[in-house]
């Protein structure tokens, strides 16, 4: 016989949906109950991946549609021409739309190509468009060619204000990823919880290192988030154990579950803290968001 006082949703013969539904339930409570500290300086995040299919752009847009919710003032630079973080956070960018092509390329003013997002008052984008799929070319025999989105970025910096910028480039290691990683001062890796995880990621870091030491001294990498988790496979478990072995003090507790809702929102112009927010995957960007404003700048 159960105890009086006994909540039926955390018996451990309860249904195991009950008791999902009754953790989401806490959990979103206690999300939304957090004031978080803002930065005393703009935080600037590459997020990077040479491996494609890990969730890069995804951690992009709703990282900084969680932040944005939570008060702070966000910037997403897209730097990939497919520009699937514009798409996601509802800007424009078809083709001849004012872009971070024409700021890295042409040199105009980052403020006159940056736009707010529908989503939310305090999320703005610098939208990619196919044009930036020749930049690569264009930027060979350019003066400091590595650092023009960084000047560009420093000056738009000291005309206006903003607590985080998540900067997304290709998969790719070209000049505009290069671009980006002399930009940001930290660098956040998005794993998936799959086979072939950690392929390709020693390489990752020994770039990271080389532009450390050559381009930009502030760089580090101070981020590494598990996404694509399926709580039901070993699989899962054995890639989370072995990234946080080899990386306890970067990886994030949070882990971003492999979700439907997740991969149907950027088709509808929106990350997935708008689309579905009552989701599992709006829940999880909402708490590695509060994971990261809580870690503070890596010292």
């Amino acid at each position: 016989m159960k105890h009086p006082e006994q909540d039926p949703a955390t018996d451990a013969g309860a249904p195991p949906l009950l008791r999902e539904l009754t953790d989401m339930t806490k959990r979103r409570a206690a999300a939304e109950q957090q004031v978080l500290p803002l930065p005393s300086r703009t935080r600037i995040f590459t997020i990077s991946n040479q491996k494609g299919g890990v969730g890069k752009t995804t951690t992009v847009v709703n990282l900084a549609s969680a932040l944005a919710k939570y008060g702070a003032r966000v910037l997403v630079i897209d730097l990939d021409p497919q520009g699937n973080a514009s798409t996601a956070v509802g800007v424009e960018h078809r083709e001849g739309t004012p872009s971070v092509y024409d700021v890295i390329v042409g040199e105009t003013p980052m403020e006159d190509v940056v736009q707010s997002s529908p989503e939310s008052d305090g999320l703005f984008c610098v939208p990619a468009t196919i044009d930036l799929a020749g930049a690569e070319i264009e930027l060979v025999s350019m003066v400091a060619r590595e650092q023009r989105l960084a000047r560009a970025l420093q000056e738009y910096l000291e005309r206006t204000d903003f607590d985080y910028i998540f900067i997304d480039c290709p998969p790719s290691l070209g000049l505009l990823t290069i671009n980006a990683f002399v930009a940001a001062n930290e660098v956040l890796i998005p794993i998936q919880c799959e086979y072939y995880a950690l392929e390709g990621l020693s390489q990752l870091l020994k770039n990271i290192k080389l532009i450390e030491k050559h381009l930009n001294p502030k760089l580090k990498l101070s981020t590494i988030l598990l996404t694509m988790y399926d709580s039901r496979t070993n699989l899962a478990h054995q890639v989370a154990d072995d990234v946080r072995e080899h990386f306890p003090k970067e990886t994030l507790a949070t882990v971003i579950p492999r979700s439907v809702r997740i991969s149907e929102a950027p088709s509808y112009g929106q990350s997935v803290i708008a689309y579905d927010y009552g989701s599992s995957g709006s829940l999880a960007y909402l708490e590695a968001a509060v994971e990261i404003a809580r870690r503070g700048v890596p010292r």
